[in-house]
């Protein structure tokens, strides 16, 4: 009778441990999703998507996020103030109009870096991709954050 019950113990466990490594190995290797070749939600000027979330942060984030987590996919139109590189070699934009406290911060992947290299400060751009945080003012640095966008690529100069 112990030895059944036993046995039976190490199949459950084992039955979970072979059920868990495959839901694991199943999300672990999905596909990511390819932002480039997928419908935009919303197109934007880059102050509009700034003063919303300046306005209500949560109200936004209703508006901009899925229910998974993900970001919508954003088309965003601005000036572009600053060109940098960040730790990755991968450019980083910035629409910030004259004047403004936060503007957008595009990142791009290595795979479109090479779309972003013939930009200049004071182009008109249109960028799309998803947003990873929004914009904020932060009390303790007395300085305003940046609405901050991945995966992004050129969609029109």
């Amino acid at each position: 009778m112990n030895k059944k019950i036993v046995k039976r113990g190490l199949i459950i466990i084992a039955l979970g441990i072979v059920i868990g490594g495959g839901i694991f190995l199943y999300m672990f290797f999905q596909p990511h999703r390819d932002v480039q070749a997928t419908k935009t939600d919303f197109q934007l000027e880059a102050k509009q998507i700034v003063d919303e979330y300046l306005k209500d942060a949560n109200v936004a984030n209703d508006k901009y996020l899925q229910e998974e987590g993900d970001s919508k996919i954003i088309e965003v139109s601005g000036v572009i103030s600053e060109i940098s590189e960040d730790f990755n070699n991968q450019k980083v934009l910035l629409l910030k109009g004259k004047g403004e406290n936060a503007g957008v911060s595009c990142t791009f992947t290595s795979a479109t870096n090479k779309n972003a290299a013939t930009l200049k400060v004071g182009d008109q751009v249109t960028i799309k991709g998803v947003i990873r945080s929004g914009a904020g003012y932060d009390e303790d640095m007395e300085m305003y954050e940046d609405v901050i966008m991945e995966k992004c690529d050129i969609v029109s100069k």
